[in-house]
């Protein structure tokens, strides 16, 4: 099926939306098991978010962009719904990314 681009841009806004919504949902999904599992969180998201505004020379600040994704200020999320890694998670996540996320 061929699409225009303007409708194409539309339904990836659309699959963003959802997937950002989702990821505020389950806030019992840990970002560590998202790294270990799909290879991004929702860190990754907003700077992928702030990569995209950088490019099109739109203002947005780090913290804006985790704020887009989280619905709230990171360090809120954090303190609300964060728990500690384990140390299987750990090492997992240096299996999964040995130089770092």
């Amino acid at each position: 099926m061929a699409i225009d681009d303007k409708t194409r841009t539309e339904l990836e806004a659309a699959a963003f939306r959802r997937l950002v919504d989702h990821l505020r949902e389950r806030t019992d999904v840990q970002n560590i098991d998202l790294m270990n599992l799909a290879g991004f969180c929702r860190n990754c998201l907003s700077n992928w978010l702030k990569d995209a505004a950088d490019a099109q020379g739109v203002s947005l600040s780090k913290d804006e962009s985790r704020e887009a994704v989280y619905g709230m200020p990171y360090e809120t999320w954090k303190s609300k719904y964060q728990g500690t890694a384990t140390p299987e998670q750990i090492e997992a996540m240096k299996k999964v990314h040995p130089h770092g996320h």
